[in-house]
């Protein structure tokens, strides 16, 4: 067996389900369950129809590098998007079945586990298949505290030089899980001056770049910022997106990797081996959800609702803010995080996320801790009802 498997911790929902195991909420009060990201949106219709009028599509094997037409559809909406002067569809853009399989993915490609010595950069806390990539590609994750009273700045350039010389590769995530900060153009700046001078690839999440409340102020990207700083042909620099939450499909698993085409040749020779070319099925249906914005701008406003009626009852009795990206409410605990999450789920039957499993310790402690991840994602009366609860139980404590 591999015996990195032993280094990987239990997933944050695993332990979760250990947590609460044995709480018994109160008889006849349904379950709210704000615990896991996963949309609850409607699927749009338009994206149903592109599924079943490609079916015909089961009958052939798919390209590693997909359909000519869906890559140009992502250069297109990136150009779009971003502001891109253009983006190169045979050699800067790959069709990947979701972000995550893509960002575990990409770590066994870019890492040089011979040299042994090998480090992978995280912010923390942290979605945890940065952690698993690192591992499982022999590299050691190194952890980037955010925390409030730095404005959760992932400080890249204060890990110590030693570790950077080691550093093949960094994870970055704008806007962030679980804080919803967006990074601004100095820390992008920053973060490619230190991949400049140590030579590590950078990959850039942004799942959650179509989920912010102003429409005339979208998040900055990586290639965004890239291309503001003069650094042509995206340099050791690769984004991830995603179909999942900007259009509502988790489960068509589709998203694209874009950015530096020599990264992207090596990756997309790991995907032929590795067996993980799209559905032409999905692939159909993902052309026409990034050819149209309509359904997102909906989506946005969906949102935008919930946030707005939520944010004035979590923010009386708790601490917390409006996100910059993302549908997640960031919320200080008064108590110990794990124990906020039993109580609650006992006292009212609503599922939170403790913060702490999101985070690992270190000297300054684990910056997850004394948190709780509040995920907005089902209708607006379920998500405002979880809400109340958790107002309730708040004032009581």
């Amino acid at each position: 067996m591999n015996p990195n498997l032993a280094k990987l911790q239990p997933y944050p929902f695993e332990r979760l389900r250990a947590l609460l195991a044995g709480v018994n909420p109160p008889p006849g009060v349904a379950h709210v369950n704000l615990s896991i990201g996963e949309p609850k949106h409607p699927t749009p219709e338009f994206i149903k129809r592109a599924v079943a009028d490609n079916l015909a599509g089961l009958a052939s094997y798919p390209l590693t590098a997909g359909a000519a037409s869906l890559r140009e559809a992502i250069a297109d909406w990136l150009v779009r998007r971003y502001g891109l002067a253009a983006v190169d569809p045979e050699r800067e853009v790959l069709p990947v079945n979701g972000s995550r399989e893509a960002l575990f993915a990409f770590a066994q490609t870019v890492i040089d586990a011979t040299r042994g010595d090998a480090v992978v950069l995280s912010p923390n806390p942290f979605y945890q298949i940065y952690e698993g990539a690192a591992l499982l590609a022999g590299a050691v994750p190194h952890y980037v505290d955010m925390r409030a009273d730095s404005g959760f700045v992932a400080d890249y350039g204060a890990v110590p030089e030693p570790v950077l010389r080691r550093t093949q590769l960094v994870y970055a995530c704008s806007p962030n899980n679980p804080t919803g900060r967006v990074m601004t153009l100095d820390e992008w700046r920053r973060l490619f001056d230190l991949s400049d001078r140590y030579g590590f690839a950078i990959a850039s999440d942004e799942c959650y770049s179509e989920l912010y409340f102003d429409e005339a102020a979208p998040p900055l990207g990586a290639l965004e910022a890239a291309r503001r700083l003069g650094r042509d042909g995206f340099p050791r620099l690769v984004v991830f997106s995603s179909l999942s939450k900007r259009s509502n499909v988790p489960g068509m698993r589709s998203g694209f990797v874009a950015g530096d085409a020599s990264l992207l040749e090596r990756f997309r020779l790991y995907r032929t081996y590795h067996g993980s070319a799209m559905s032409p099925v999905v692939q159909a249906a993902s052309e026409a959800a990034w050819r149209d914005e309509a359904h997102v701008r909906e989506n946005r406003a969906l949102y935008k609702r919930k946030f707005a009626a939520a944010l004035p009852l979590l923010g009386a009795p708790l601490s917390t803010y409006m996100p910059e990206g993302g549908f997640y409410f960031w919320v200080r605990t008064p108590i110990a995080d794990t124990d906020f999450a039993r109580e609650l789920h006992r006292q009212y039957n609503v599922t939170v996320l403790p913060g702490s499993y999101l985070g690992r310790g270190g000297p300054g402690g684990n910056p997850g801790a004394g948190h709780v991840r509040v995920a907005l994602v089902a209708t607006l009366e379920e998500s405002l009802e979880g809400v109340r609860r958790i107002q309730r139980f708040a004032e009581g404590l």
